[in-house]
């Protein structure tokens, strides 16, 4: 299969290029291909003619997005159209990837694809819009990934590097006690898993266009999430649960935003329990495993 993949340094970008199990990719270099220009995105097409799109170009920056809302909505809606515009013409299969901030927080049981999202704030606005663009331009091209709680070896360079693991981790070598957040349920999710995945649903996908959720198993707060980190690693930091209502100086968050696997799940695809991903990825990076 021919993959054009976008973002190939993030996180996730960087862990479909390394889990790759035997497709032709090409990535090119951000720097060459901006997809939010559409003569690079016709060039690029064009001269590739990939069976399949991946897109994990995104606008991740929560609270940037409340201030940059335009740059948001170009790169996490309208080019997301875009590039599903152009696989439509060429037949492609578009795959790109959305978030657990389109929800807002009300349930407290795991959503399902077919819930009714409600975002809190501009950037689960913008990857709403970019899914709904996405699905009306090419209905029968397009596949929708949502997931949460993303942490890669690559880190988030659109977040100021590192992701929130690798972050704890340096906290807690130049502090004793830490303040995490108690107040959000989620899906901390490994890219290595994720992009594992991916390319299982890319297989079975391409009749089954539509939204699905993959996430590592299980749900937890950002400071059970934390303790666990520490455990794993065998730091004795001294974590202190902080109730912060999901705010952000003004901006809010979804309180409960764990995803439900139920449409890949009767594929066959799961991904581990978080905690299990947790200590794979750990004893990957820190413990030479």
């Amino acid at each position: 299969m021919k993959i054009l993949l976008i973002g190939k340094t993030g996180q996730l970008g960087s862990d479909l290029l390394r889990n790759n199990p035997g497709h032709e990719i090409y990535a090119p270099p951000e720097n060459l291909f901006d997809i939010t220009v559409q003569t690079a995105i016709d060039r690029e097409m064009g001269e590739f003619r990939p069976d399949t799109v991946i897109n994990t170009a995104a606008f991740t920056n929560v609270p940037l997005c409340e201030t940059e809302y335009g740059l948001a909505f170009k790169v996490n809606c309208i080019a997301v159209r875009d590039l599903a515009l152009a696989c439509k013409g060429i037949g492609a299969l578009f795959v790109t990837f959305s978030t657990d901030y389109v929800f807002g927080g009300e349930k407290r049981s795991p959503y399902l694809e077919d819930d009714r999202p409600s975002p809190l704030q501009v950037y689960g606005i913008t990857k709403l819009a970019g899914e709904y663009a996405a699905l009306s331009a090419a209905p029968d091209h397009a596949v929708i990934v949502r997931t949460c709680g993303l942490y890669g070896r690559q880190g988030t360079w659109g977040k100021g590097g590192g992701n929130f693991v690798d972050n704890r981790i340096k906290d807690a070598q130049s502090q004793g006690t830490l303040e995490i957040g108690n107040d959000q349920t989620v899906c901390p999710t490994s890219t290595d898993d994720l992009s594992r995945a991916v390319f299982n649903l890319i297989e079975h996908s391409a009749s089954q266009p539509g939204i699905y959720h993959l996430v590592n198993e299980g749900e937890c707060t950002w400071y059970a999430f934390t303790k666990a980190i520490y455990e794993l690693m065998g730091m004795a930091t001294e974590v202190k649960p902080v109730d912060r209502k999901g705010m952000t100086g003004t901006m809010r968050r979804p309180l409960y935003s764990a995803l439900g696997n139920t449409k890949a799940k009767k594929m066959g695809i799961t991904l581990p329990f978080w905690k299990d991903a947790l200590r794979n990825y750990i004893k990957s990076k820190y413990d030479g495993g």
